[in-house]
Protein backbone atom coordinates (compact mmCIF):
# COMPACT_ATOMS: atom_id res chain seq x y z
CA UNK A 1 0.00 0.00 0.00
CA UNK A 2 1.36 3.66 -1.12
CA UNK A 3 1.69 6.09 1.84
CA UNK A 4 -1.23 8.18 0.31
CA UNK A 5 -3.98 6.36 -0.72
CA UNK A 6 -7.29 5.86 -1.85
CA UNK A 7 -9.92 4.17 0.66
CA UNK A 8 -11.83 2.32 -1.55
CA UNK A 9 -9.08 1.03 -3.77
CA UNK A 10 -7.61 -0.33 -0.32
CA UNK A 11 -10.94 -2.31 0.33
CA UNK A 12 -11.89 -3.30 -3.08
CA UNK A 13 -8.08 -4.69 -2.63
CA UNK A 14 -8.43 -6.01 0.85
CA UNK A 15 -5.28 -4.35 1.97
CA UNK A 16 -7.44 -2.44 4.58
CA UNK A 17 -11.09 -2.34 5.86
CA UNK A 18 -13.49 0.09 6.66
CA UNK A 19 -13.21 -0.41 10.39
CA UNK A 20 -9.01 0.01 9.81
CA UNK A 21 -9.62 3.04 7.59
CA UNK A 22 -11.46 5.10 10.59
CA UNK A 23 -8.81 3.78 13.26
CA UNK A 24 -5.47 3.55 11.57
CA UNK A 25 -4.88 5.83 9.07
CA UNK A 26 -5.37 9.45 9.12
CA UNK A 27 -7.87 10.79 6.40
CA UNK A 28 -6.29 13.77 4.43
CA UNK A 29 -9.55 14.35 2.22
CA UNK A 30 -13.16 12.39 1.20
CA UNK A 31 -11.51 8.99 0.05
CA UNK A 32 -8.07 9.84 0.90
CA UNK A 33 -6.22 8.89 3.74
CA UNK A 34 -2.15 8.25 5.19
CA UNK A 35 -0.09 5.88 6.60
CA UNK A 36 2.12 6.70 9.16
CA UNK A 37 2.08 8.25 12.40
CA UNK A 38 3.97 11.76 11.34
CA UNK A 39 2.22 14.66 10.22
CA UNK A 40 1.63 14.83 6.70
CA UNK A 41 3.27 17.24 4.65
CA UNK A 42 2.48 19.17 1.56
CA UNK A 43 4.11 16.65 -0.57
CA UNK A 44 1.80 14.27 0.84
CA UNK A 45 -1.04 16.49 0.59
CA UNK A 46 -0.12 17.01 -2.88
CA UNK A 47 -0.45 13.46 -3.78
CA UNK A 48 -4.02 13.29 -1.78
CA UNK A 49 -5.68 16.05 -3.37
CA UNK A 50 -4.19 14.62 -6.86
CA UNK A 51 -5.80 11.31 -5.87
CA UNK A 52 -9.01 13.06 -4.43
CA UNK A 53 -9.46 14.85 -8.17
CA UNK A 54 -9.66 11.29 -9.37
CA UNK A 55 -6.13 11.52 -10.54
CA UNK A 56 -7.49 13.92 -13.36
CA UNK A 57 -6.62 17.64 -11.67
CA UNK A 58 -3.31 19.17 -12.58
CA UNK A 59 -1.37 20.28 -9.64
CA UNK A 60 -0.53 24.14 -9.91
CA UNK A 61 -0.23 27.42 -7.28
CA UNK A 62 2.54 26.59 -4.72
CA UNK A 63 2.40 22.86 -4.27
CA UNK A 64 3.67 23.17 -8.19
CA UNK A 65 6.50 25.22 -7.20
CA UNK A 66 7.19 22.97 -4.38
CA UNK A 67 7.38 20.39 -6.41
CA UNK A 68 9.98 22.52 -8.68
CA UNK A 69 12.14 22.75 -5.79
CA UNK A 70 11.19 26.26 -4.27
CA UNK A 71 11.91 26.52 -1.10
CA UNK A 72 9.79 28.47 1.87
CA UNK A 73 6.60 26.66 0.85
CA UNK A 74 4.03 26.59 3.87
CA UNK A 75 3.73 22.60 5.19
CA UNK A 76 0.00 23.50 5.26
CA UNK A 77 -0.50 25.77 2.35
CA UNK A 78 -3.64 24.90 0.40
CA UNK A 79 -3.02 22.25 -2.60
CA UNK A 80 -3.95 23.98 -5.60
CA UNK A 81 -5.67 22.25 -8.72
CA UNK A 82 -6.20 22.97 -12.15
CA UNK A 83 -9.58 21.06 -11.86
CA UNK A 84 -13.41 21.42 -12.81
CA UNK A 85 -14.86 20.87 -8.79
CA UNK A 86 -17.13 23.83 -7.46
CA UNK A 87 -16.85 22.78 -4.01
CA UNK A 88 -13.27 20.86 -3.10
CA UNK A 89 -12.89 19.57 0.61
CA UNK A 90 -10.66 22.17 2.70
CA UNK A 91 -7.10 22.65 1.81
CA UNK A 92 -7.78 21.90 -1.88
CA UNK A 93 -8.68 24.83 -4.01
CA UNK A 94 -9.32 24.22 -7.66
CA UNK A 95 -9.59 26.69 -10.72
CA UNK A 96 -10.83 25.16 -13.85
CA UNK A 97 -8.46 27.29 -16.65
CA UNK A 98 -7.66 26.87 -20.11
CA UNK A 99 -4.34 25.32 -20.15
CA UNK A 100 -2.29 23.97 -23.06
CA UNK A 101 -0.23 20.79 -22.86
CA UNK A 102 3.18 22.98 -23.34
CA UNK A 103 2.22 23.69 -19.33
CA UNK A 104 2.06 20.85 -17.82
CA UNK A 105 4.85 18.35 -16.89
CA UNK A 106 5.02 14.92 -14.75
CA UNK A 107 6.07 13.98 -11.91
CA UNK A 108 5.85 10.48 -11.88
CA UNK A 109 1.94 10.17 -12.72
CA UNK A 110 1.21 13.27 -11.77
CA UNK A 111 0.28 16.23 -14.08
CA UNK A 112 1.96 19.50 -12.69
CA UNK A 113 1.98 22.94 -14.42
CA UNK A 114 5.46 23.83 -15.64
CA UNK A 115 7.37 26.02 -13.82
CA UNK A 116 6.61 28.89 -15.72
CA UNK A 117 2.82 28.18 -15.67
CA UNK A 118 3.03 27.73 -11.28
CA UNK A 119 5.03 31.49 -11.52
CA UNK A 120 2.22 32.75 -13.53
CA UNK A 121 -0.24 31.57 -11.15
CA UNK A 122 1.50 32.46 -8.26
CA UNK A 123 1.62 36.19 -9.45
CA UNK A 124 -2.52 36.16 -9.84
CA UNK A 125 -3.33 34.25 -7.09
CA UNK A 126 -1.21 35.34 -4.11
CA UNK A 127 -1.50 39.09 -2.64
CA UNK A 128 0.97 41.05 -3.92
CA UNK A 129 4.33 40.30 -0.99
CA UNK A 130 3.67 36.91 -0.64
CA UNK A 131 3.41 36.85 -4.93
CA UNK A 132 6.97 38.51 -5.04
CA UNK A 133 8.72 35.87 -2.00
CA UNK A 134 7.31 32.74 -3.84
CA UNK A 135 8.23 33.96 -6.86
CA UNK A 136 11.76 34.83 -5.82
CA UNK A 137 12.03 31.58 -4.35
CA UNK A 138 10.75 29.94 -7.37
CA UNK A 139 13.32 31.65 -9.64
CA UNK A 140 16.17 30.86 -7.18
CA UNK A 141 15.12 26.93 -7.58
CA UNK A 142 14.99 26.80 -11.26
CA UNK A 143 15.85 30.66 -12.68
CA UNK A 144 12.80 30.65 -14.45
CA UNK A 145 13.09 34.52 -16.21
CA UNK A 146 10.50 37.29 -16.24
CA UNK A 147 10.25 36.93 -19.99
CA UNK A 148 9.23 33.05 -19.83
CA UNK A 149 5.89 34.50 -17.19
CA UNK A 150 5.39 37.35 -19.30
CA UNK A 151 4.61 35.45 -22.30
CA UNK A 152 1.98 33.58 -20.19
CA UNK A 153 0.46 37.01 -20.12
CA UNK A 154 0.22 37.73 -23.16
CA UNK A 155 -1.56 34.05 -24.07
CA UNK A 156 -3.91 34.76 -21.76
CA UNK A 157 -4.52 38.34 -21.23
CA UNK A 158 -8.17 38.64 -20.22
CA UNK A 159 -7.60 35.71 -17.63
CA UNK A 160 -8.11 36.88 -13.48
CA UNK A 161 -5.28 38.36 -12.00
CA UNK A 162 -2.66 39.33 -15.31
CA UNK A 163 -2.18 42.47 -14.09
CA UNK A 164 -1.68 41.76 -10.62
CA UNK A 165 1.24 38.92 -12.00
CA UNK A 166 2.85 41.31 -14.04
CA UNK A 167 3.39 43.97 -11.05
CA UNK A 168 4.84 40.77 -9.15
CA UNK A 169 6.82 39.93 -12.21
CA UNK A 170 8.56 42.80 -12.28
CA UNK A 171 9.72 42.77 -8.86
CA UNK A 172 10.92 39.09 -8.97
CA UNK A 173 14.50 38.35 -7.87
CA UNK A 174 16.01 34.94 -7.94
CA UNK A 175 19.02 36.31 -5.91
CA UNK A 176 16.97 36.31 -2.54
CA UNK A 177 17.86 33.36 0.18
CA UNK A 178 15.01 33.61 2.13
CA UNK A 179 11.28 35.61 2.66
CA UNK A 180 12.81 38.10 5.37
CA UNK A 181 14.85 38.68 2.38
CA UNK A 182 12.43 39.42 -0.14
CA UNK A 183 10.35 41.62 2.28
CA UNK A 184 13.84 43.49 3.29
CA UNK A 185 14.09 43.99 -0.77
CA UNK A 186 10.54 45.20 -1.33
CA UNK A 187 10.44 47.33 1.90
CA UNK A 188 13.60 49.30 0.57
CA UNK A 189 11.80 49.59 -2.99
CA UNK A 190 8.60 51.04 -1.17
CA UNK A 191 10.24 53.67 0.76
CA UNK A 192 11.56 55.00 -2.23
CA UNK A 193 15.16 53.51 -2.40
CA UNK A 194 16.42 52.70 -5.68
CA UNK A 195 16.29 48.92 -6.76
CA UNK A 196 18.98 46.90 -5.23
CA UNK A 197 21.05 44.56 -6.49
CA UNK A 198 20.92 41.11 -4.74
CA UNK A 199 24.31 38.67 -4.30
CA UNK A 200 26.63 41.37 -5.15
CA UNK A 201 30.38 39.71 -4.81
CA UNK A 202 32.87 41.15 -3.26
CA UNK A 203 36.40 40.52 -3.88
CA UNK A 204 39.12 39.72 -2.03
CA UNK A 205 43.34 40.89 -3.17
CA UNK A 206 43.30 38.33 -5.43
CA UNK A 207 40.12 39.05 -7.17
CA UNK A 208 38.18 36.37 -6.25
CA UNK A 209 35.18 36.65 -4.39
CA UNK A 210 34.59 35.89 -0.69
CA UNK A 211 31.54 37.07 -0.17
CA UNK A 212 27.94 37.96 -1.84
CA UNK A 213 26.01 40.57 0.14
CA UNK A 214 22.08 40.10 0.17
CA UNK A 215 21.26 42.85 -1.54
CA UNK A 216 22.56 46.67 -2.10
CA UNK A 217 23.87 49.40 -4.21
CA UNK A 218 27.11 48.48 -5.77
CA UNK A 219 27.79 51.99 -7.50
CA UNK A 220 27.36 53.80 -4.08
CA UNK A 221 28.89 50.80 -1.57
CA UNK A 222 26.05 50.30 0.81
CA UNK A 223 24.71 46.51 1.41
CA UNK A 224 21.62 45.82 3.44
CA UNK A 225 21.61 42.43 4.98
CA UNK A 226 18.88 40.59 6.61
CA UNK A 227 20.75 38.66 9.79
CA UNK A 228 18.71 35.44 10.67
CA UNK A 229 19.44 33.65 14.10
CA UNK A 230 22.17 31.17 12.29
CA UNK A 231 24.97 32.89 14.62
CA UNK A 232 22.79 31.48 17.48
CA UNK A 233 22.68 28.39 17.22
CA UNK A 234 26.33 27.75 15.26
CA UNK A 235 29.26 29.40 16.47
CA UNK A 236 31.59 28.74 13.62
CA UNK A 237 28.96 30.82 11.86
CA UNK A 238 28.79 33.39 13.71
CA UNK A 239 32.78 33.85 13.93
CA UNK A 240 32.50 33.66 10.00
CA UNK A 241 29.83 36.19 10.20
CA UNK A 242 32.06 39.14 12.20
CA UNK A 243 34.89 38.04 9.92
CA UNK A 244 33.29 38.46 6.63
CA UNK A 245 31.62 41.84 7.73
CA UNK A 246 34.75 43.39 8.83
CA UNK A 247 36.72 42.43 5.63
CA UNK A 248 33.42 44.12 3.72
CA UNK A 249 33.59 46.98 5.42
CA UNK A 250 37.55 46.96 4.95
CA UNK A 251 36.74 47.71 1.26
CA UNK A 252 34.91 50.57 2.21
CA UNK A 253 31.06 48.84 2.38
CA UNK A 254 28.83 50.98 4.40
CA UNK A 255 27.04 47.87 5.78
CA UNK A 256 23.73 48.03 6.96
CA UNK A 257 22.45 44.72 9.27
CA UNK A 258 18.88 43.74 10.14
CA UNK A 259 17.52 42.04 12.30
CA UNK A 260 13.90 40.53 13.25
CA UNK A 261 13.11 43.56 16.08
CA UNK A 262 14.26 45.98 13.83
CA UNK A 263 10.69 48.62 12.77
CA UNK A 264 10.44 49.77 9.35
CA UNK A 265 10.96 53.30 10.29
CA UNK A 266 14.61 52.11 11.84
CA UNK A 267 15.82 50.09 8.69
CA UNK A 268 14.58 53.32 6.50
CA UNK A 269 15.96 55.87 8.56
CA UNK A 270 19.82 53.68 9.03
CA UNK A 271 19.61 53.29 5.05
CA UNK A 272 18.83 56.83 4.27
CA UNK A 273 21.86 57.89 6.71
CA UNK A 274 23.88 55.58 4.62
CA UNK A 275 22.76 57.36 1.53
CA UNK A 276 22.92 60.65 3.06
CA UNK A 277 26.78 59.97 4.05
CA UNK A 278 27.73 59.03 0.66
CA UNK A 279 26.49 62.20 -0.98
CA UNK A 280 28.79 64.42 1.35
CA UNK A 281 31.28 62.24 0.36
CA UNK A 282 30.58 62.60 -3.50
CA UNK A 283 30.24 66.50 -2.82
CA UNK A 284 33.38 67.01 -1.03
CA UNK A 285 35.29 65.24 -3.43
CA UNK A 286 33.06 66.59 -6.45
CA UNK A 287 32.77 63.74 -7.94
CA UNK A 288 30.85 60.31 -8.43
CA UNK A 289 31.83 57.58 -5.73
Amino acid sequence: MQKVFLGSEAVAAKTATPGELRYRYLRLFPNVYIAGGDPPTLADRTVGAWLWSGRRGVIAGRAAAALHGARWVDDNAAVELNHNCRRPPPGIICRDERITSGEVVRFGSMAVTSVARAAFDLGRFLPAGKAVAHLDALANATRVTADEVLSLTETYRGARGVKKCRAAVALMDGGAQSPKESWLRLALIQRGFPRPTTQIPVLNSRGRPFAYLDMGWEDVKIAVEYDGDQHRKDRSQYVWDEQRLRLVRAREWLHVKVISEDTLDDITERVAAAWRFRERATAVVGGAW
